[in-house]
């Protein structure tokens, strides 16, 4: 057990977490989100003793002093998979993840993820992150959706990657095969509660999200809760006469749980083999022909992340990554845009 004492300084956020956050050495990696848990957990003391209230006021000049646990090993064991590795270095690794693939271990997938792979191809070259020795995930992917996404190896990557994608600096761009057109003149795409058009024809998704109120599985669409989700969407390719399906470019300003999926479904346009929001929605053979055949085919939902960029949270270098489509996706854009 380690301890860092930390003194409030001048002009404080109000709440306990927030100035915390600010106050920490940096060195010491420990996120808003880990502060959060200390707190919950009894571990921060304050001059009356230990509080375990993330609202709680402070003060200019108070100390607080935060009880740390070694990093403990996790039950996750480490697993011989093969990873395609973009890039690695001693902070960091990008890896551009296969469809199939769920980061990071559930009561259902115990075994197979992507951290199981990284444990047995990082092995001891990772650092106690978040109180577990393990790889830090700053971001995931769904499962059935493929690209890159990038994770820590050591704490002070983890808390420099998990503030910029606190503050939406990082840039994610994804690919999609979807239903539908982006159409700006569409009355209907335009009376949609949340969306509205920017410059360059740029379909903008702005709601609430949070748990479906009766599939836990699921995320939901509100305007009266929920965690704020904004994505943007731009039409790259149609396809169809009349156009019924598209190639199109996400955008996310936010990170939630199946932001780019509850999104566009919302909107009517549901992503192609999506099982869970895509809906009944079938292609139409009048307008695709034969390759109305391959979209019904198309087992999940038709998401890439092409894009990555961030500031190397170590030594400050901006870093850009791009994916080309995986081979299913790939073979689906070449028969839609044999209807064209």
């Amino acid at each position: 057990m380690s301890h860092l004492d930390v003194i409030i300084p001048a002009n404080p956020p109000e709440r306990l977490d927030k100035a915390l956050a600010v106050a920490v050495p940096e060195e010491a990696a420990l996120s808003r989100s880990r502060l959060a848990r200390l707190i919950a957990d009894g571990a921060v003391s304050g001059p009356e003793g230990v509080v375990t209230d993330l609202k709680a006021r402070v003060s200019e000049g108070q100390v607080f002093r935060i009880a740390i646990e070694p990093a403990q090993e996790v039950e996750t064991r480490p697993e011989a998979i093969p990873l395609v590795v973009v890039h690695e270095d001693d902070d960091l690794i990008v890896i551009d993840k296969p469809a199939g693939m769920v980061v990071h271990p559930a009561p259902g997938s115990p075994s197979g993820t992507l951290v199981n792979a990284l444990l047995a191809h990082c092995g001891e070259s990772l650092s106690g992150i978040g109180g577990e020795k393990r790889p830090g995930i700053v971001h995931r992917i769904d499962k059935d959706t493929s690209g890159l996404l990038v994770v820590a190896k050591s704490d002070r990557a983890h808390h420099g990657l998990a503030a910029q994608f606190e503050a939406h600096t990082a840039s994610r761009r994804y690919l999609a095969l979807a239903h539908g057109i982006i159409d700006p003149a569409d009355p209907r795409l335009r009376g949609t509660r949340g969306t509205n058009f920017e410059d360059g024809a740029v379909l903008k998704i702005t709601t609430g999200l949070a748990r479906h109120p009766s599939d836990r599985q699921k995320q939901a669409v509100y305007f009266d809760k929920g965690r704020h989700a904004v994505t943007r969407a731009r039409l790259l390719e149609a396809f169809g006469t009349p156009p019924t399906a598209m190639l199109v470019e996400c955008r996310l300003e936010t990170g939630r749980t199946h932001q780019i999926r509850v999104h566009m479904a919302h909107a009517g346009l549901g992503l192609i083999g999506d099982p869970v929001y895509g809906g009944a929605r079938k292609a139409s053979f009048k307008a695709l022909g034969l390759a109305a055949a391959e979209v019904a085919a198309f087992r999940r939902q038709a998401l890439h992340a092409a894009h990555l960029g961030f500031t190397h949270p170590v030594d400050g270098r901006q870093m850009a990554f791009d994916s080309p489509l995986p081979d299913d996706m790939q073979r689906l854009l070449d028969a839609l845009r044999q209807t064209s």
